[in-house]
């Protein structure tokens, strides 16, 4: 009896062994076709492993892919992609298509000066832009301390290494800040995914779950949550790509962005009177209690954080506006200064000359959205987010919001900046709120 079950027994056993080896010999066969991939073929064929067609037929990494091997690919494809001629650039598997010299624009600016607004000159290009609306906001937040703030030295080379890593498509880097992190590449949580009407397109708009909670979703459609890997290829797919930051203090942090061989870098720096971006920021943000009251009731303390915090703000942007405007060899025609007044005054002037030093063609798209969004009546304009304004309007408004005596404090911790972009003091109430006295200088700063 016993010798009647052995043979079944070992049967099955034998079975089992060999199909545990097969699978043992699947796995290390896979692992040495990745391999090789990476080291022998192309770059786009290595990513054709990980890669799989969608219903929709584009190309989407398996959900499963590492963020460190998905980074790793994404850099060698990178490489070979950016080295190929200026004619022929690979969008995907078994296909080309001509494209002129590619250009990142970096939009640089602070908190209410009008940035949201100019970004838009960008992001209305068409298809032919990849636009992102401040995505080193998540980097900020993960590493604001406690008792508010960030460390500069370390919150520098973040904000640095992250628009590099977008700059070339890849958004491994910024997973690692998103809060809840994302999982299979997927997040609900990308800050304002609807200002980038590239996130909003139709290669990067997934299936809409119903019930399903986005924070930051498409306005103008139903959007599941974002697929970075699809963000990534549509980046890839893209001849020009822009984005817009009120994080970075220093110019000069990103000097290595300028040097990078694989990126063609334009700075555009964007200021504006600093005394109308304190009134912005009164209004605007819950922050500024302390200058609200100030406003209503007694004077300002001489010696004062939020003071000292002003003073701070004027200096670094004056600090990087002078190295910019000296065109130190690593800044040689990379870079361009830009007043809100003049882009208020004279937008479609302004807009062109932006588009002539970026190297990108105006197109007649970003002109039909300009000349909808500066000429709007005063309802049409309101909110203090509203993209529209009435700009000969906008641009003098602060004069009849702020106090003489806060512009007085302004003028006092920032009058060199205030000298540098070409910003009238003024002596008196009366001089303030006259709308006859200009308080901009007209000034070249860019030879274009």
């Amino acid at each position: 009896m016993k010798f009647k079950y052995f043979i079944p027994v070992v049967f099955v056993l034998a079975l089992v062994i060999i199909e545990k080896e097969n699978n043992i010999i699947s796995r290390v066969s896979d692992k040495l076709a990745l391999k090789q991939a990476q080291l022998i073929l192309p770059p786009d064929s290595a990513l054709q492993i990980l890669l799989k067609p969608n219903q929709t037929g584009s190309w989407v990494f398996h959900p499963r892919t590492s963020a460190p091997v998905l980074s790793s690919l994404m850099k060698r494809r990178l490489e070979t992609y950016s080295s190929q001629p200026d004619s022929v650039q690979k969008l995907g598997p078994d296909s080309v298509q001509p494209r002129s010299k590619r250009r990142h624009i970096l939009l640089l600016a602070t908190t209410r000066t009008g940035s949201s607004f100019v970004g838009e000159f960008f992001n209305q290009q068409g298809d032919n832009m990849f636009y992102l609306f401040e995505p080193l906001w998540h980097v900020e937040k993960m590493l604001t301390l406690e008792g508010g703030g960030t460390n500069a030295t370390a919150s520098a080379k973040a904000y640095r290494d992250v628009l590099q890593h977008l700059f070339q498509c890849n958004f491994s880097l910024l997973e690692s800040f998103i809060e809840p992190s994302p999982v299979d590449h997927l997040t609900s949580s990308l800050f304002r995914r609807w200002s980038s009407s590239s996130l909003c397109a139709d290669s990067v708009c997934g299936p809409f779950v119903p019930g399903g909670f986005e924070k930051f979703h498409c306005k103008t459609r139903k959007c599941g949550p974002l697929n970075l890997t699809l963000a990534s290829e549509s980046c890839l797919q893209k001849e020009h790509r822009a984005i817009k930051s009120v994080r970075v203090r220093q110019l000069e942090t990103l000097r290595p962005l300028a040097e990078d061989p694989s990126l063609d870098v334009r700075f555009i720096q964007l200021v504006r009177d600093p005394r109308a971006v304190l009134a912005s920021r009164i209004i605007a943000f819950e922050k500024y209690r302390n200058w609200k009251e100030w406003a209503t009731q007694g004077d300002v303390p001489v010696d004062d954080d939020e003071v000292r915090k002003l003073k701070g703000n004027c200096d670094n942007i004056r600090t990087s506006a002078q190295i910019g405007l000296r065109q130190p060899q690593w800044l040689r025609r990379r870079y361009m200064l830009v007043r809100y007044e003049d882009i208020a005054r004279f937008p479609m002037r302004k807009a062109a000359e932006m588009y002539r030093f970026a190297g990108i063609p105006f197109t007649p798209q970003v002109k039909e959205w300009i000349a909808k969004n500066t000429q709007v009546s005063q309802t049409e304009a309101s909110g203090v987010y509203s993209l529209q304004r009435n700009s000969s309007e906008h641009v003098e408004k602060w004069r009849f919001n702020l106090p003489f005596k806060l512009a007085q404090v302004v003028q006092r911790v920032c009058r060199p900046t205030l000298k540098l972009f070409g910003y009238k003091v003024v002596n008196s109430e009366r001089m303030l709120t006259d709308r006859s006295v200009s308080l901009i200088e007209d000034k070249v700063f860019n030879s274009l």
